[in-house]
């Protein structure tokens, strides 16, 4: 099966979810795998980011959500670190363009003002370029961790209850996804992991609490637009219970 063919099983099933989630991983190994540098994998994998995109755009998904660098990634060598910003500021600086043409908007999660004043400064510029886009959007989670989003959230609340500006019994989810840094965006639907990994890093831990776990031994710099279709059509493929039973999932889709 070619790529047009399943990218028309998956369009004619219609189900689409309005958000992906996806951990990339597997750039180390993928180039180790060919004697490369580790950076060179990361370079790669900007294609693979750049396709999936692509194809968000044209099925109809409202928002990707791409796992870019973890709080947890400045332990990684300095060499590394400073490769991966001057990739991402590189990476903008070309990909603009191209996403104010196809309507999309950028928005990111994380600690931005902890990033290297060059590369806050290049981040911040791709956000205010396509600011006013109403298309797909593309949300970076960059300086991030979930519990720190979560440890956020809860402190800024304890703060308007010190305030007297809420009460403690009018804490809720929704107050709660409020002020974490993904508001009003949609949960994701559904969670892609490369490389075989069975882990969850740390990564938006409130927000996956239903989403669909889709793991490929596929390594990220390998995941193009075919491998992205089989995720979806994975996902259209499995039935979402949330806490139901079957038949009353079948009696509220009549």
């Amino acid at each position: 099966m070619d790529t047009n063919e399943i990218k028309e099983r998956v369009i004619k099933r219609k189900n689409i979810p309005r958000h992906v989630a996806i951990i990339m991983d597997g750039n180390g190994r993928w180039a180790k795998q060919r004697n490369l540098k580790r950076v060179d994998g990361h370079i790669e994998g900007v294609n693979s980011v750049r396709d999936v995109v692509e194809v968000c755009g044209e099925i109809g998904v409202e928002a990707v959500t791409f796992y870019t660098f973890s709080t947890e990634n400045w332990k990684r060598p300095k060499t590394e670190v400073l490769a991966l910003w001057k990739l991402l500021i590189r990476t903008i600086r070309k990909e603009v363009p191209d996403l104010q043409r196809n309507n999309v908007r950028l928005v990111v999660s994380g600690l931005i003002d902890e990033l290297p004043a060059v590369t806050r400064q290049s981040v911040l510029f791709a956000i205010d370029a396509l600011n006013k886009n109403t298309g797909l959007i593309l949300n970076l989670a960059l300086n991030y961790s979930s519990r720190m989003e979560i440890t956020r959230a809860v402190q800024e609340l304890a703060q308007e209850v010190k305030a007297g500006r809420l009460l403690p019994e009018e804490i809720n989810e929704s107050t709660i996804s409020d002020k974490l840094f993904t508001a009003g965006l949609p949960d994701p639907d559904l969670l892609i992991r490369t490389s075989g990994e069975y882990r969850i890093s740390n990564f938006m831990l409130w927000q996956i609490a239903y989403a669909e776990i889709y793991i490929t031994n596929t390594l990220w710099p390998d995941f193009r637009k075919y491998e992205f279709y089989q995720a979806i059509e994975a996902y259209q493929c499995r039935e979402r219970r949330f806490g139901m039973i079957s038949e009353q999932v079948r009696l509220e889709a009549q």
